[in-house]
């Protein structure tokens, strides 16, 4: 895309206008590193061009703590105080529909998953958010906890101009054939290779 323009319009009968506001589904997977660090890039845009941004963790606990969710807390209290960008949430599955903090089995996790899901689809449902980042969510899907054909039907007829990037390893293909956009991270070298742990500011 030379200059940020297609190198095929369709004729379909749409304006640059409607095909260029069309809601995108995204989807970052593959086992290289970066997938969330680009979702919450692209999380950063929205906020600044004054979209309402949700994020979703599926996996990591309560108490993992990570820089982005405290960099987008103070981008929401500038919004609340100043009305600078747009409105944050940030649901991190140990606070609330978590199977991360929570004792049973893995039927009590994958219907904890399922109750998560079933909120995220009660807001799309409501046009409740502009973009909306589900991170790790591809794991829960490629657990089975989740059906896959359920989620692509609610993302494929979800209203209005709602923007969602799903992030994870192992996306599955249904997945990836509902997908706008697909970047797949593919790892060529990793520190943790050579037995080095993550990093403060590079991994959290």
């Amino acid at each position: 895309m030379p200059q940020g323009r297609p190198l095929t319009v369709p004729e379909d009968g749409l304006t640059t206008r409607v095909r260029r506001s069309a809601p995108l589904l995204a989807v970052h997977t593959g086992a290289g590193k970066g997938k969330s660090t680009a979702a919450f890039g692209m999380a950063l845009r929205a906020w600044n061009a004054g979209m309402n941004v949700a994020v979703f963790q599926f996996v990591k606990s309560a108490k993992w703590k990570v820089g982005e969710e405290s960099a987008f807390a103070e981008l929401g209290r500038l919004n609340a105080e100043g009305g600078r960008g747009g409105p944050v949430e940030w649901h991190k599955m140990g606070a609330g529909w978590s199977w991360a903090r929570k004792e049973g089995n893995e039927d009590d996790h994958a219907a904890a998953a399922a109750d998560g899901w079933s909120e995220i689809a009660r807001r799309l449902a409501d046009e409740r958010h502009d973009f909306y980042v589900l991170d790790e969510f591809t794991y829960p899907l490629k657990w089975g906890w989740i059906a896959v054909e359920d989620v692509v039907a609610v993302l494929r007829h979800r209203p209005g101009r709602q923007h969602v990037v799903i992030t994870g390893r192992d996306a599955p293909q249904l997945l990836l054939d509902a997908a706008d956009l697909v970047t797949e991270m593919t790892k060529v070298k990793h520190p943790m290779d050579d037995g080095r742990k993550g990093q403060r500011g590079i991994e959290w």
